[in-house]
């Protein structure tokens, strides 16, 4: 039996159709302070791309640094660097685990996304340690 709908409530919507962007939200935090970032998803999204775009920012920074760290590395392992590695992830952890309360799992969304991130640049910089060449005195 098809299910009957009201053109205007966002609650009866197919569940395969992506929800409206302009509307209001259709649902709502039990607790009583929780703070709205935003309130249409539109805006949300628009918010989300600006964060990506300062994101993407910031990793074409740390991609330079990586780039250069290379200069310094004598061979492969140096590259991987497996007790910096361990560093990193530490450190990363720490501070996602001080945004804990902003998102269920946060500190390991973060580090996963660092150790996938690490692993590009690890890399990446092997490629890198390849065209370089060793300062001979």
């Amino acid at each position: 039996m098809p299910q009957k709908t009201c053109p205007t409530s966002p609650m009866t919507l197919n569940p395969s159709q992506e929800p409206a962007v302009h509307a209001g939200p259709v649902r709502r935090y039990k607790q009583p302070d929780y703070l709205e970032v935003a309130p249409t998803l539109g805006e949300l999204r628009q918010k989300i791309d600006a964060l990506d775009e300062q994101i993407v920012a910031l990793l074409a920074q740390r991609a330079l640094c990586v780039k250069d760290a290379t200069r310094f590395k004598r061979d492969a392992f140096q590259v991987a660097a497996p007790a910096r590695q361990a560093q990193v992830f530490q450190r990363i952890r720490h501070l996602s685990e001080a945004h804990a309360d902003s998102f269920p799992g946060f500190a390991d969304v973060v580090e996963a996304s660092y150790r996938t991130l690490v692993a590009g640049f690890i890399a990446g910089e092997k490629d890198l340690f390849d065209i370089t060449e060793e300062i001979r005195s």
